[in-house]
């Protein structure tokens, strides 16, 4: 697994709740495949594979966003995403302090997301 320190940073200054969080969602990327590197674009971690943005993540003042940036319109017969459904590429899933996805079922969307870049 290819951690960054710059993205254990980004969540290092963050309220507890965000960093479990967030720390969920990289841990979970990390798991689905060993080639993911991380990175800071846009001043939020990233998540990329073969070159190309696949997620990011990022902590605002009332919650957290999980970005499935790379054909997260294409995804979610789980149902998890509720931020960006309007877009034609991405999707998100926001999270505020107490509120959680199926563990079970945030793996499997990164596994798909993930499977469409290869």
């Amino acid at each position: 697994m290819a951690y960054s320190n710059e993205v254990d940073d980004y969540i290092s200054k963050l309220p507890v709740w965000q960093q479990e969080n967030l720390n969920q969602f990289r841990k979970f990327i990390h798991s689905t495949d060993s080639n993911i590197q991380e990175d800071i674009k846009w001043g939020v971690p990233v998540f990329v594979h073969s070159g190309k943005t696949v997620f990011a993540m990022s902590a605002f003042k009332k919650h957290t966003k999980y970005n499935f940036i790379l054909n997260g319109a294409l995804l979610d017969e789980q149902k998890l995403f509720n931020n960006g459904l309007e877009s034609k590429k991405s999707r998100g899933i926001d999270l505020r302090d107490g509120e959680s996805v199926s563990k079970d079922d945030l793996a499997v969307v990164i596994k798909q997301a993930i499977a469409r870049v290869t």
